[in-house]
């Protein structure tokens, strides 16, 4: 089963996680009082649950390159990339470490 985390941090007050399991898209928001580093993986970690999956289930991972919050796009990408290096998946469709791109 192919299983696409999600992960948009380029709000400044809102962090946003998801999971794309056969074209269904699933959705949590979460408006930011912590550091977004913290919201989001706590978010990773509730979706992944909710849908009785472990982070080995994942195959993808898609994050959000920008526009955006500097600091918040760099926390995405941060967390998107240690998830790749630990799963050996690839992030935006690439295996190497994803950069962010400011359009």
């Amino acid at each position: 089963m192919k299983v696409k985390l999600l992960i948009d941090t380029r709000e400044k007050d809102k962090a946003t996680v998801g999971l794309l399991i056969r074209e269904k898209r699933l959705v949590l928001e979460e408006k930011r009082t912590a550091l977004s580093s913290q919201v989001v993986l706590l978010l990773v970690e509730k979706i992944l649950k909710e849908n009785n999956l472990e982070p080995s289930d994942l195959t993808d991972i898609g994050v959000e390159e920008g526009p955006g919050s500097f600091t918040g796009i760099r926390v995405g990408v941060a967390i998107a990339n240690a998830f790749s290096f630990a799963l050996g998946i690839p992030v935006n469709g690439k295996k190497e470490i994803v950069v962010p791109t400011f359009k």
